[in-house]
């Protein structure tokens, strides 16, 4: 397999170019070409003569993955289907409204956490997205030039595939590439607290102090017993731990620090929960996003009545903590993480 230039970084593909015996102003053509033009062959890149374009075609692959199909969703909502290199699929959804178009990104094919009211967690782990399959979601999807926000929120755990989404988050805001303000991107996480072995910082850590995009922790119950019962990965990497480590850093600026809550019947959303996520966020400058449960099939599982998701959002909210409750998209598309892809692979079977 050919070395992918689509995820270098300036100074890598200057190293390519010295290399390759190629001028190192090439690097920043190419980088341009790759960031900003989202080109998918080397023959696009017109501006290099045809004996570079020859040279590199041979010796390099430019990395794009195209989607393999798409749906659209009556209310905007767009998802894409992406070949991967484990020869599974993962998915990227387009979210509009009014003037933001957001992009939700997957980080692997399937998953290690195994959260029981998750679709991609139910297909087990496939394997983690080089960076060139992370940025193709970006760049090769219809509305690539009107993407405004994106969030690391689909198939996957970011934080199990830390270099390949840290690099991806480089490549979207370092001024040779894309551009964007950190301020852009939201990365979401069950909460990677752990050390892996060979680094001196857990993946969280790595990512809090890697970057300034904000962070989202799916927290979905506060107190740890509870949580490990419908998410496995408490075990290993427990929310108080996790808040241990947040509450080192300053949320008071522009980055942000938000707790996703997937509202769950009769689990999860009585006034014990409440009252303990209070207690437990109290004095960080931080947002509570409720979630009403996509219903996924074969699940005991089902969403919370409205009236009790009001009456929860409002305690919270009266106890000093921002929470909102956050609209439902693309349910009439199967939007709700590796539904699409589930289906894809049963018909390949």
């Amino acid at each position: 397999m050919m070395e992918k230039l689509l995820g270098k970084t300036l100074d890598e593909l200057k190293e390519v170019c010295k290399e390759s015996g190629l001028p190192i102003y090439n690097a920043s053509q190419i980088a341009q070409w790759l960031y900003s033009k989202h080109v998918s062959s080397f023959n696009e890149m017109t501006n290099l003569s045809l004996k570079t374009r020859a040279y590199l075609s041979e010796h390099y692959a430019i990395g794009a993955e195209m989607p393999l199909t798409s749906a659209l969703s009556k209310d905007g909502t767009r998802k894409y289907l992406f070949p991967t290199n484990t020869s599974k699929y993962v998915e990227a959804v387009m979210i509009p409204e009014e003037d933001r178009a957001t992009l939700c990104v997957s980080s692997q094919a399937g998953c290690k956490m195994g959260c029981k009211f998750c679709m991609t967690g139910r297909q087990g782990f496939k394997g983690n997205l080089d960076v060139a399959e992370i940025l193709s979601q970006f760049f090769y999807i219809d509305e690539a030039d009107k993407l405004t926000n994106a969030v690391f929120m689909g198939m996957g755990e970011p934080l199990d595939n830390i270099p390949a989404v840290m690099r991806a988050i480089e490549v979207l805001t370092a001024k040779w590439g894309c551009g964007w303000s950190p301020k852009r991107i939201t990365l979401s996480s069950i909460g990677v607290n752990r050390l892996v072995e060979g680094d001196e910082k857990s993946p969280l850590e790595q990512f809090l102090d890697g970057c300034k995009a904000h962070l989202a922790i799916s927290m979905h119950n506060p107190f740890p017993a509870e949580r490990m019962e419908i998410m496995p990965s408490e075990k290993l990497f427990g929310i108080d731990k996790t808040l241990e480590i947040i509450k080192r850093y300053d949320f008071t600026g522009q980055r942000r620090v938000s707790f996703e809550y997937i509202m769950f019947d009769g689990l999860n959303d009585t006034k014990r929960h409440a009252d303990a996520i209070i207690s437990k966020l109290r004095g960080l400058e931080c947002r509570v996003n409720l979630i009403r449960f996509h219903n996924i099939g074969d699940t005991k599982f089902i969403t919370s009545k409205e009236s009790v998701i009001e009456k929860f959002m409002s305690r919270l909210n009266n106890a000093g903590i921002t929470a909102t409750v956050r609209a439902s998209r693309g349910e009439d598309i199967a939007a709700a993480c590796g539904m699409l892809s589930g289906q894809k692979e049963k018909s390949d079977e």
